[in-house]
């Protein structure tokens, strides 16, 4: 939910193209990355549509989108095979033909002789450019990103794989960003361990919000919920990043680029400390989250998977009395596990995950059970929940909750 600012003059449309984005087969991430970006440099996004892989139905969704906007974004459908129809429809719209450039042509077979392959020649309609289009260096990938001016808007295509995307859009960004001569200045907060509408709630009673400033609240599907600022000078916003700060209190974790797996690995390094997991209910996830980070060895000693019952006595030395008196999906449980992880890995603290993923119910246990565990020098956490969703919503929020106790115990340790 948002409270509107008020927008940037300058007003752009987004589209989406390729069959696979329709079919489910990929997820738009481009949209929502290139939405973020676009308000940041001062454009606001009009409109956001995908098409599919047909040259006149994407010349009409970019007419469409230079009725309502400025500047037209496309992404994806620049590559070399026979559903590529980007570039043609682009220039259908312009009214312009494609035309050879001998010197993208050089810069393909350079590429593919770096990459090691023997390029086909189909290749090569990735040199086709519309008549007057500017070509943007793609450094990630084979196909270049293009800039047509029709009239005096903009139409921009890039390729459609997020990080080429984001490598070759990134000088247009920041020309739009130019253009609009509009600073938008955004400060984020990061919750874990509270719902949405609890934040919402204390926030609306410490907050009063002036003009000009946007107050908006973004769930995410691991658990995290972000409380997002935005206006036009930091000055402006600071103080009500503080205020806010004090009213939701040790549940903000972070702000602005901070994730939790980053703050946990950050407070462990700061405190020359380590951590081991033993995870059944998270499958690895908790661990995963962790190693992605760089420098990840600092702080992660390793982790066990002991999914099967059996296991959690084999490999990570619960006792079977545990097993047999609570259970697998219990709070003992988890803690045992929590202890054997950190007692196998050598780390300072332990983690513990437990419960039922789903969909199906596990031994009188409904599917959203959870029981995740932490065990350092100065005790044993565990909590206890039900929690909502399909299995990878469960196990999501389970590592958000884990890695949240953890960070918990590692700020107040009493």
């Amino acid at each position: 939910m948002s409270r509107a600012l008020d927008r940037p003059a300058l007003t752009a449309a987004v589209l989406a193209i390729g069959d696979e984005l329709l079919l489910g087969d990929l997820v738009n991430t481009n949209a929502a990355w290139l939405g973020q970006q676009c308000a940041a440099a001062g454009v606001r996004v009009v409109s956001s549509a995908v098409v599919g892989d047909d040259i006149e139905r994407i010349a009409a969704a970019v007419g469409r989108g230079l009725q309502d906007a400025q500047v037209v974004l496309l992404t994806g459908g620049l590559g070399p095979t026979s559903d590529d129809v980007t570039r043609s429809a682009v220039a259908l719209v312009a009214g312009v033909p494609l035309e050879r450039s001998a010197s993208l042509e050089d810069e393909l077979r350079v590429k593919f002789a770096a990459y090691g392959y023997v390029m086909p020649d189909s290749v090569l309609v990735q040199a086709d450019v519309p008549q007057g289009a500017r070509v943007l260096d793609n450094p990630l990938g084979s196909a270049p990103g293009l800039v047509l001016q029709v009239g005096d808007q903009l139409v921009v295509a890039v390729p459609g794989p997020p990080h080429e995307m984001k490598a070759t859009v990134a000088p247009v960004l920041a020309e739009l960003a130019a253009r609009s001569g509009t600073v938008v200045v955004t400060r984020t907060l990061h919750c874990a361990g509270v719902g949405e509408s609890d934040v919402a709630d204390r926030i609306g009673q410490a907050l009063s919000i002036p003009a000009g400033v946007a107050l908006a609240y973004l769930a995410g599907s691991g658990g995290v919920v972000r409380v997002r600022f935005t206006g036009t000078t930091v000055a402006q916003l600071q103080p009500l990043v503080d205020a806010a700060t004090a009213a939701l209190g040790r549940d903000v974790f972070g702000f602005d680029d901070d994730t939790l797996p980053g703050v946990v690995s950050a407070l462990l390094r700061d405190r020359g400390a380590t951590v081991g997991t033993a995870e059944s209910l998270t499958g690895g996830l908790l661990a995963s989250a962790l190693v992605d980070l760089p420098g990840s060895s600092d702080v992660f000693r390793g982790g066990l998977l002991p999914y099967a019952t059996k296991l959690k006595t084999d490999l990570v030395g619960v006792e079977p009395a545990v097993l047999s008196s609570h259970g697998a999906v219990s709070e003992q449980t988890a803690l045992a596990l929590a202890r054997g992880a950190r007692g196998r890995t050598g780390a300072t603290y332990g983690l513990g995950t437990t419960g039922v993923a789903g969909p199906a119910a596990q031994d009188g246990h409904p599917a959203g059970t959870m029981h995740v565990a932490v065990v350092g020098p100065s005790g044993e956490r565990v909590i206890s929940r039900r929690l909502p969703g399909d299995r990878q919503r469960v196990r999501h929020l389970a590592v958000t909750l884990t890695l949240d106790l953890l960070r918990r115990t590692l700020t107040d340790p009493g």
